[in-house]
């Protein structure tokens, strides 16, 4: 079992910055992927940026540009930069990860809120 919690969310302005971290314990020896995904009102959830444990990255084109997704193995901490956020940002991000027995594990998330 591996155990994911978020922190960093809350309410800024257009243009502005937050920082969002996810702290995994539990079996993270077994962990492959973290990333993060995120949930609008009334939307599917959608990928955001992922990161293999070797420091590979994938992002979402909404992303691109914009977010910076990191990872420190020593704290078992991801990280997701998110710069210039735009209203369309406003969503609950949901950490998330993946292990090599191919289980998937989600955090409670945490609400980002960019008003215009």
């Amino acid at each position: 079992q591996v155990q994911l919690v978020e922190s960093g969310g809350g309410l800024v302005q257009a243009g502005e910055s937050l920082r969002l971290s996810c702290a995994a314990s539990g079996s993270i020896f077994s962990i492959n992927h973290m990333g993060w995904y995120r949930q609008a009102r009334g939307k599917q959830r959608e990928l955001v940026a992922l990161i293999s444990s070797g420091g590979n990255t994938n992002y979402a084109d909404s992303a691109k540009g914009r977010f910076t997704i990191s990872r420190d193995n020593a704290k078992n901490t991801v990280y997701l930069q998110m710069n210039s956020l735009k209203p369309e940002d406003t969503a609950v991000y949901y950490c998330y990860a993946n292990t090599n027995l191919r289980n998937s594990y989600w955090g409670q998330g945490t609400q980002v809120t960019v008003s215009s």
